[in-house]
Order: C-alpha cells, then structure tokens, then sequence
C-alpha cells in the first residue's frame, strides 16, 4: 500500500495539472489523512471486536512474560506457581463447598409441614439405614427441635431457622450451647451450603438428640418451661 507522502504527492499534483507543487508540512499532512482516511485503505481492517481481542491478548502475553521473568525458575516456576494456586483455590471451594443460588440459611427449619418428633426420628433412621446421610442429619435435627417444643423447651414456630433454634434451646441448656450451635451449622452446611455428610455427622447429632431429650432445663422465675 502507498505511503502517506506519496499519496499526498499525488493529489498535490494532480491538483496542480500535472505540475509539481512545492507546499508545507502541515498541508501535505492533512492532504494524506483525508487520503487514507477513505474506505478503500481500510477494507482488510479487523473488526473492533477482533482489535479488542488482539489487545488483551497483548496485554496477557505482557503479564505472563513479566511474571516469568520475575518467578524463580523462570517459565518453569510460574508454572508451578500456577499450580499450587490451582490447588489451593479447588482445596479452598471443597472445604467452603459450592455456593448454592437462590438458598440461604435463613430459610425455616421445618418447611415442609408440622410433624411430629417420632416422624422425624423414623424418617431419620431410615434414611440412615440406606446411607442417605445429608437427609439423615436434616431429618435428626428436626427430631431435636420438635422435640424441645414438645417439651415447651421452645415456642412452636413455623418460620424458626436452625440457627435460631439452637440459639434459643442452648438458653433452656446451656450445657448443650455449643453442642446445639454446632449441630446447626451441619444442617445449614448440609442443606445450604453444598456440603455432603457423614456416617460420623449423623451419629454425632444422634448422641446429642437422645442427651438432650433426658436434659434438665435451666428455668426462669417468670413461667415454669419456658427458656430465658
């Protein structure tokens, strides 16, 4: 393709009839960018979205190279480097679990209807029995709440979270508090947060439903049964 200067030389001349034309810098400049702004230079242009990606392209191949130079060992070690952060990242979001869209902890413990203590525990042990853990520690925790209301340890309350049961239960027993919070944070692990229990889990939640179906509560003066 012609240059510039070339191109403004020719419409110079051929503005002048042939004759050569001695002019400045200045017009001879603009004369070329009216000439190569015209579509005719530009018709193997890359689109815009082909020039974006070869600029980010750029400007990864510049980060890489640099990276390189700076990591020990050179492109070997950013390599590694790389692979370490890997595997920090996928060992982090195994112990985090996988975020789940549209759930929250904040979502009532009984959502499914009012049953009784002995229907969860049933639902508990057999779901247990064929290995399905998560709804064996669901089913156990929900057991140990209904319970406490039973017991008038706890207000019935539809719209009660775990969190909020173990809450209020570890007042009524403070003896079982941390157990109780404990417990909660499994069921929300389990329910919301994408995490798979155990054999070990569930027995873990057994232990604590059968302690605190025999457990003295710590009663207040104002109303015999009721938590402070």
């Amino acid at each position: 393709m012609p240059g510039a200067g070339d191109a403004a030389a020719r419409l110079l001349v051929r503005a002048s009839g042939g004759a050569p034309v001695d002019t400045g810098r200045l017009p001879a400049r603009e004369a070329a960018r009216r000439e190569l702004s015209k579509g005719a230079y530009h018709e193997n242009d890359p689109n815009p979205l082909q020039r974006a990606l070869d600029h980010l392209w750029t400007w990864f191949a510049d980060i890489v190279s640099a990276a390189s130079v700076a990591a020990p060992g050179g492109p070997a070690g950013l390599i590694v480097l790389l692979l370490i952060v890997l595997a920090l990242a996928l060992a982090l979001r195994w112990r985090l679990g996988a975020p789940q869209p549209g759930r929250r902890s904040a979502e009532p413990l009984f959502a499914h209807g009012p049953r009784s203590t002995a229907e969860h525990r049933a639902a508990a042990e057999a779901h247990a029995a064929a290995g399905h853990w998560n709804q064996a520690v669901q089913e156990r925790m929900r057991a140990l709440v209904r319970s406490l209301e039973e017991r008038a340890l706890l207000d019935p309350r539809p719209g009660r979270t775990a969190d909020e049961a173990a809450a209020e239960a570890g007042r009524a027993l403070p003896t079982y508090d941390t157990r109780l919070r404990a417990a909660a944070r499994v069921f929300d692990d389990v329910t919301y947060g994408g995490r798979s229990a155990d054999r070990t889990a569930y027995l873990t939640l057994l232990d604590l439903d059968r302690a605190v179906e025999t457990a003295t509560p710590r009663l207040t003066g104002t109303r015999e049964g009721t938590v402070e």
